[in-house]
């Protein structure tokens, strides 16, 4: 996932909410799954667009964002 773009911000789709490159669904959504107790594989089910590298890449930017800081 190093050097491959997983979050996009694009006016045109959401009216530029950070989205999973590809899709429509916003990258809070998986946020407030997991903050709800449900699990990763809940939100791969319910969102077949993500992929799980693309979910997983994504909690690992979230994780050097915090751990950085």
């Amino acid at each position: 996932m190093i050097g491959r773009k997983l979050i996009e911000r694009d006016a045109e789709i959401l009216g530029g909410t950070p989205v999973f490159v590809g899709t429509r669904v916003p990258v809070q959504t998986l946020i407030d799954y997991l903050e709800a107790g449900h699990s990763l594989d809940d939100f791969l089910d319910d969102f077949p667009t993500v992929s799980r590298e693309a979910a997983i890449g994504v909690l690992e930017l979230l994780k050097q964002a915090v751990l950085t800081e």
